[in-house]
């Protein structure tokens, strides 16, 4: 009798310190790594530095895990990389308003600072590096940019088309 009490109270020992184990480890989420890229002075070649983001949460459908994903991709790209690195950037005050998926397309809006910078060169290196980033995300592969809510042809002193999505491609 004693034998099988031993037996029993082993097993329920067993059960208790898998479910703390279940609940200590399993059960809280980890954090994910996410590659960001930016465009170097150069203005063709691309660095990258690594941030971690939340995992998905238990419960959290993938589609929304998936937006805030593309969300927190695009306001880290466009924060920029740490302050020492050389790097082109967008211009200062330009926000991230709102990021949308749409199949393989990112819809990706932009506060009105980004139309404050002169010239190509630097336009054409701030969405290169949003563009990997985004696109370095699983089922993206195009990035659809709007300035303050509205699809422009141009930025107003560049020459970058943002008519149509941005791809890898284009560059």
């Amino acid at each position: 009798m004693k034998a099988s009490r031993i037996v029993a109270l082993i097993v329920l020992l067993l059960v208790i310190a898998f479910v703390v184990w279940y609940f200590l480890v399993l059960s809280v989420p980890r954090t994910a790594l996410l590659t960001i890229y930016y465009a170097k002075l150069d203005g063709t070649s691309l660095g990258t530095w690594t941030i971690s983001q939340r995992a998905r949460a238990r419960g959290e459908s993938s589609a929304a895990y998936e937006r805030y994903e593309a969300m927190y991709a695009a306001v880290q790209n466009v924060a920029g990389p740490p302050s020492e690195t050389q790097a082109i950037r967008f211009p200062t005050g330009t926000r991230v308003e709102g990021v949308t998926l749409d199949g393989p397309i990112a819809n990706v809006d932009l506060s009105d600072d980004v139309t404050h910078q002169a010239g190509s060169f630097g336009e054409g290196g701030e969405f290169k590096a949003l563009v990997y980033t985004l696109t370095a995300l699983p089922g993206i592969d195009g990035v659809q940019v709007t300035v303050a809510g509205k699809r422009l042809e141009t930025l107003p002193h560049g020459n970058l088309e943002l008519d149509a999505p941005l791809h890898r491609t284009d560059w």
